[in-house]
């Protein structure tokens, strides 16, 4: 396969996107066999506020708001990639701002120690006893700031928060409040002070997330909404409760998938394994986190089932920081996107 196959790759073909099923569920209306079981008038109510308070302070950046929104369905973590000034960091603190939860915010740096990001045990005289004294990852909603300029031994300190939602330290556990969602975020061409991040760290991300440039409308509005008097919009509503969110996953957890389109993600996913492109293919963590970021995904479009659109639409986010080129290609200039667009075509999609 030369160069030019890889650039026509993300093209679907029309045989692997024009089923007659496929297209009857595409549109997001309910076919006559799937009858709606359950309500999500809530779920999409709750979703809707927070494109709204988004709107005030974001300017386009739609499909990247609603991964964001799908990451708290999924109960995923998500990483920003981007760079400077696209927004990354005003995205994840909006997010916060939407719910009702605690907010904590870490810069990450290269003198970042573990006990900086998790806590340290302080001795107490007058107790006579050392006594936990929590981090800031003890929070609801994490913003980890340009993660990747913490060193490996700072990076390792998140690996069991991330996966297991509690921190270990001393022999007693501290078990993380519900919700818990960490957004990191990090610039992909500086490399002078920056570390790459270990493949078991990037694997308990469901997303990750590239922000593009704005376009040439968006970047005039974006002007004109800071040359107003008034300046951006500010004093961004907490809209969402942390029982809406409980109870949205819930609804989420529901979403009917088919045996058809469980065998579907898993082939995808299998794929990735035996790909002569790639030196590293995804894990089956990989496989859970596309089944649940899919039925989130037709969660807010209001469908209580997905379709395979749904899983075409998230294989690039779910696995592109899952899987690794070989240095051949690498080098040749491919990029994994490219590789995942071509699993995703050849593969045959479910009647």
């Amino acid at each position: 396969m030369d160069k030019n196959d890889m650039d026509q790759a993300g093209e679907p073909s029309p045989e692997a996107s024009s089923t007659p099923a496929s297209e009857e569920l595409s549109a997001g209306n309910l076919a006559p066999d799937f009858p709606q079981r359950t309500d999500f008038s809530s779920l999409n109510e709750s979703v809707q506020k927070i494109k709204e308070e988004f709107s005030r302070v974001v300017v386009g950046q739609d499909e990247v708001i609603e991964l964001l929104i799908a990451a708290i369905l999924a109960d995923g973590h998500v990483l920003i990639e981007g760079v400077p000034g696209v927004a990354k960091t005003l995205m994840a603190k909006t997010l916060a701002k939407t719910l009702d939860t605690g907010f904590s915010r870490i810069q990450f740096t290269p003198d970042l120690m573990p006990s900086d990001v998790l806590g340290t045990s302080v001795f107490h005289p007058a107790k006579t006893q050392f006594e936990f004294r929590k981090g800031p990852i003890f929070s609801n909603v994490i913003l980890i700031d340009e993660i990747n300029r913490a060193p490996a031994k700072t990076q390792a300190a998140l690996f069991e928060v991330m996966e297991e939602r509690q921190v270990t330290n001393d022999g007693t556990t501290y078990l993380m409040d519900i919700p818990f969602l960490v957004v990191a975020t990090q610039n992909p061409i500086e490399q002078e002070g920056t570390y790459r991040l270990p493949e078991a760290q990037l694997d308990r991300f469901l997303f990750k997330i590239q922000v593009p440039y704005p376009s040439l409308e968006e970047e005039i509005r974006i002007l004109a909404g800071h040359h107003d008097v008034a300046g951006p919009a500010s004093g961004i509503a907490s809209v969402v409760s942390t029982a809406a969110i409980a109870d949205a996953r819930e609804k989420v957890r529901q979403v009917h998938v088919e045996p058809k389109l469980m065998e579907y993600i898993a082939k995808l996913v299998t794929g990735t394994r035996n790909n002569p492109f790639l030196f590293l293919g995804a894990s089956p963590r990989a496989s859970v986190a596309l089944l649940n970021a899919s039925k989130a995904l037709a969660a807010i479009r209001g469908r209580d089932f997905i379709t395979p659109e749904d899983i075409q639409e998230l294989a690039v986010p779910v696995l592109c920081h899952r899987i690794q080129l070989t240095a051949e290609r690498e080098m040749e200039g491919h990029a994994v996107e490219g590789v995942i667009k071509q699993i995703v075509q050849k593969l045959e999609v479910p009647r």
